[in-house]
C-alpha cells in the first residue's frame, strides 16, 4: 500500500487534483495493474479499467462515454488511445521524485471508485458507477462468507475489467490480505502447474472446461500430479455464466466437491452463494442469499412468486449508471433493482436460475421454457462438444427452439437424429425445431456464450 501511495503522489504531482476524475486503466494483469488501481482508489479517481485486447474504435468510446481525464497505459496500448489524452505510463516514479509523505487523501463512502462497463448484449455498453462503500461492504461478506484468511493464495486468472476479477477476486484477496498470483491469461497447462500453490481458484465454467479437457489429454503422471493440486484446493467458486451439472460432476470426480457457484452481475455484485461447506452445495443452482442482500422473485404481474425475475437490495448494489438516468431510473423499482434473470426458488429457499428474461426464456406454442435447461439435456449427447440454445422468430411458435452446436472432432449430427435423442429427456415443446452446426460459438472475454450475436449470425445466415 505504501507504493501505491506513493505512486499516488507522483500522479497529483503530475497530473494535480484527480478526485472525481476518471482515468482509463490499460495495462496487462500484474503488479503495474495493481498499483495503479489502488493509487487511482488513493488519489479518490474514478478507475475505468479497459479490456487488456480493446482496439482504439472501443477505446475511444470507453474515453468518451466516461469523460476520462487521463490514462495509465504501457505502451502497447497508448497507441489505442484516443490523440491528446494524457498518459501516465510504468515504470512508475515512485522513488526519484518522491521524498515526502505518501498521499493523505481519504475516500468518502460515496466517492465512485470504479466505472466498470456491462457487455453491452442491449446497445452500447453503459458503465456501472461502483462506490467505495460498495466495494467495502462486496468484499467484507465475501470474505466472511468463503472463509478468506491471510494463509490464503488465490491463483488469478480472470480479466481485470470485470467485477469477477477486479472485485470479487482480487479486491477481495487484497484486503485480507493473502496473496495473489496472477497470471496474464488463462491458459490450461500454466493454470495445472501453478495449482500446486494456491489454495484458492476463482473462474468460469469455460475455464473449467478447458481445464478438465486438457488434464483428459495427460499422461498418467501428470494427470495424478493435476488432481492432487486441484484436491489441495481450500476453495473452487464458478460465476459469471451457468455451471453446467455435468461439469460441476467432472470436477468433483476429481475433488470430492462441485465447484462454489454463486451469483452476482456488474450492478449488484455478488448477491447469492452456495455455502462454504463442500456438502451443503446444490449442483445447478446458485444458493442463498449472502448476509446484508435482500431479493425478491417477481412475476410479470409484479406479485412475489416462486418463480420470477430476481429483484435485489442491499449495500453492494451500485450508484446507477454513468449519465444514464434513464437506464437507471428503468433499472429500479422502489429501490430493487431488476436484474433480468428469471429465477426458481427451490427447496430450503435455494434459488435456481432458468436464464435471462430476454434471450434464454423462450415462449414457444404458449409454453415459457428455459434455454438453460435444454441445454443442459443435450449436452450429454455424444457428438456435442457445446451447445447454446436460443429462440428464433417464428410465425407459428413465436419462439422456435434451436440448438446451436460444436460438434465433437468427426462427429455429425443432424435434426432428425438430434430430436428422436432428446424425446426420452425432454418434453416434446423443448426439443428444438432447429439445428445450427457452427465452428464456434460467439463468446465474450468471460467466455459467455453472447446470444444475441449468436441469433444474428444464425439470422444473417439463414
Amino acid at each position: 500500500m505504501e507504493r501505491a501511495s506513493r505512486i499516488a503522489r507522483a500522479l497529483e504531482r503530475r497530473h494535480g487534483p484527480l478526485v472525481g476524475q476518471r482515468v482509463l486503466l490499460a495495462l496487462p494483469p500484474g503488479i503495474d495493474w495493481v498499483e495503479a488501481f489502488l493509487a487511482m482508489l488513493a488519489c479518490r479517481a474514478v478507475a475505468v479499467p479497459l479490456p487488456l485486447a480493446a482496439p482504439a474504435p472501443e477505446v475511444a468510446y470507453f474515453a468518451s462515454d466516461s469523460g476520462a481525464t487521463l490514462a495509465i497505459a504501457d505502451e502497447e496500448r497508448s497507441t489505442r488511445l484516443p490523440p491528446g489524452l494524457p498518459v501516465f505510463a510504468p515504470p512508475f516514479p515512485i522513488e526519484a521524485e518522491l521524498d515526502d509523505a505518501p498521499s493523505k487523501l481519504e475516500a468518502r463512502a460515496d466517492d465512485v471508485a470504479l466505472l466498470l462497463y456491462t457487455s453491452g448484449t442491449t446497445g452500447k455498453p453503459k458503465g456501472a458507477r461502483l462506490t467505495h462503500a460498495n466495494l467495502a461492504a462486496q468484499v467484507d461478506v465475501l470474505q466472511r462468507a468463503w472463509g478468506m484468511t491471510e494463509r490464503d493464495v488465490l491463483l488469478h486468472v480472470l480479466p481485470l475489467h470485470h467485477l469477477h476479477g477486479v472485485v470479487v477476486a482480487l479486491l477481495d484477496a487484497l484486503t485480507t490480505p493473502c496473496r495473489v498470483h496472477v497470471l496474464a491469461r488463462f491458459d490450461a497447462a500454466r493454470v495445472m502447474e501453478e495449482l500446486r500453490d494456491a489454495t484458492v481458484f476463482m473462474a468460469v465454467p469455460t475455464m473449467y472446461q478447458r481445464l478438465l479437457d486438457a488434464a483428459d489429454a495427460l499422461d498418467a503422471e501428470a494427470r495424478a500430479a493435476f488432481e492432487a493440486s486441484a484436491r489441495g484446493l481450500r476453495l473452487a467458486t464458478s460465476g459469471s455464466a451457468a455451471l453446467p451439472a455435468s461439469l460441476a460432476e467432472r470436477w468433483r470426480g476429481i475433488t470430492g466437491a462441485i465447484p462454489l457457484e454463486r451469483y452476482g452481475m456488474t450492478e449488484i455484485g455478488m448477491a447469492l452463494s452456495n455455502p462454504l461447506d463442500p456438502s451443503e452445495r446444490r449442483a445447478g443452482t446458485v444458493g442463498m442469499p449472502l448476509p446484508t442482500v435482500e431479493i425478491r422473485l417477481v412475476d410479470e404481474s409484479g406479485a412475489d412468486a416462486e418463480v420470477g425475475e430476481l429483484w435485489v437490495r442491499g449495500p453492494s448494489v451500485f450508484a446507477g449508471y454513468h449519465e444514464r438516468e434513464d437506464a437507471t431510473r428503468d433499472a429500479f423499482r422502489d429501490g430493487w433493482f431488476l436484474t433480468g434473470d428469471v429465477g426458481r426458488r427451490e427447496d430450503g429457499g435455494v434459488i435456481r436460475l432458468l436464464g435471462r428474461t430476454s434471450v434464454d426464456i423462450l415462449k414457444t406454442g404458449g409454453e415459457k421454457v428455459s434455454a438453460l435447461e435444454i441445454e443442459e439435456a443435450l449436452r450429454e449427447h455424444p457428438a456435442i462438444a457445446e451447445i447454446a440454445v436460443v429462440g428464433l422468430p417464428d410465425p407459428a411458435w413465436g419462439d422456435r427452439v434451436t440448438a446451436a452446436v460444436v460438434l465433437r472432432e468427426g462427429a455429425e449430427l443432424s435434426i432428425e437424429g438430434l430430436r428422436a435423442w432428446a424425446r426420452s429427456r425432454l418434453v416434446a415443446y423443448k426439443i428444438p425445431q432447429s439445428l445450427v452446426v457452427m465452428a464456434a460459438l460467439p463468446r465474450n472475454t468471460m467466455g459467455k456464450v453472447e446470444k444475441k450475436r449468436l441469433i444474428e449470425l444464425v439470422l444473417t445466415d439463414s
